[in-house]
């Protein structure tokens, strides 16, 4: 038998250890290049690309088995641009929050993509998710417990400089700590005092002082004046537009409060039972709403004006609001809906501009998850 060649002998095509490490080492640090690069105003700086998160429901003690899910967030699709603000609304368990906090990657998507820069910050480990976390901050719902009460203002707003060294090193920690809660309309003073001692309008300046301390590109605020009273509510909301403008900073502002969503958002998403239902500016959302549930949303806004509030229609919905475990086939409102027909159980609507407002100028067109989507005269919101 003839004997086989250098040339002809099988060549082992599987990189050793060392390749590898170097392959994933390159790709992290092209990952940390592009997250650290500029995006121009009015440019895509997130991407949210069917989002799922299901949360299984299980049986058992030892042996464990899973039964079904709770379906929190299902297929969520949005994008949000440098500069702007989205706004995100819908009643309680909705699946808002869920999405700050997959959006944070404080929990972990079940499926689909939140692409950061081009990157698809659900992938990415080490420095490359490090960079994410120091370019995107959260301001919490309640400013009584998302502050430690054993830490000292400065220590809280400075904590984020140990994670980030980077971005203030130890001997301008204290000044530049100082600086932020002047920003933030806090005297500086105050450095030394604990949470107990604030008010919860002066905490929640204290949340954005630290959601603000790496110099973030993006804030996620999930309803971050719902616990506070009106006056302070529409101070922390100054606050907020005033510093988006300092800082260029993005916002995706969640709440309850449509009034106030409508104040700071150039954008605005309705969700319903962990779905996306309508999306547009909000003049588009407020006053031209075709989705059925935004226009029953916007019918229970309270109108101080008696005269306009005698000549408005309120919707009123029947029936509770589905399961997340169960959810309904096809459009999940149709269980609430006065538009259903046969063809809302069987077929999902698909987020889009409606057919009849195709090409046209009508502030009616933009996506709506509906399939008889149309405009509603009578409601209006305040």
């Amino acid at each position: 038998m003839a004997e086989l060649s250098k040339k002809d002998e099988p060549v082992d095509a599987t990189p050793n250890v060392s390749e590898v490490a170097e392959i994933d080492a390159h790709s992290e640090e092209e990952a940390v290049a592009a997250i650290e690069a500029p995006v121009e105003r009015g440019e895509p700086i997130l991407q949210v690309r069917n989002l799922v998160k299901h949360f299984p429901l299980t049986q058992g003690i030892l042996f464990k088995k899973q039964v079904g899910a709770v379906k929190a967030v299902d297929g969520v699709s949005f994008d949000l641009y440098q500069g702007e603000t989205l706004g995100i609304v819908g009643e309680s368990g909705c699946g808002k929050s869920t999405v700050a906090k997959l959006l944070m990657n404080l929990e972990r998507a079940t499926a689909g993509e939140i692409f950061y820069k081009g990157q698809d910050i659900t992938r990415l480990s080490g420095r490359a998710l490090k960079a994410v976390r120091r370019n995107i901050q959260m301001v919490f719902q309640d400013p009584y417990t998302s502050l430690n009460p054993r830490m000292t203002v400065g220590d809280i707003i400075g904590e984020p400089f140990d994670i980030h060294p980077e971005v203030a090193p130890k001997g301008d920690r204290r000044k530049r700590v100082q600086e932020l809660l002047d920003v933030v309309g806090l005297n500086p003073e105050y450095i030394n005092r604990y949470p107990h001692q604030f008010s919860g309008g002066q905490r929640q300046r204290i949340g954005i002082a630290r959601g603000l301390a790496l110099n973030p590109e993006i804030i996620i605020c999930d309803e971050p004046v719902s616990a506070l009273d009106v006056s302070v509510q529409a101070q922390v909301i100054n606050l907020m537009e005033r510093l988006q403008d300092e800082f260029n900073l993005s916002y995706i502002f969640i709440a309850h409060d449509l009034s106030i969503v409508r104040h700071i958002s150039d954008r605005v998403g309705v969700m319903y039972l962990g779905k996306v239902a309508e999306i547009g500016t909000d003049v588009q959302i407020y006053d031209h709403p075709t989705h059925p549930y935004t226009q029953a949303l916007l019918s229970a806004v309270p109108v101080p004006d008696p005269e306009s509030r005698e000549g408005r229609e309120r919707i009123i919905l029947t029936g509770d609001v589905p399961s997340p475990a169960n959810p309904p086939s096809g459009c999940r409102f149709r269980t609430r809906c006065w538009k259903a027909q046969d063809k809302c159980a069987t077929e999902v609507p698909l987020l889009a501009v409606p057919e009849r407002f195709k090409g046209s100028d009508s502030p009616a067109a933009h996506e709506s998850a509906c399939h008889f989507a149309e405009e509603k005269d009578v409601v209006h919101a305040a």
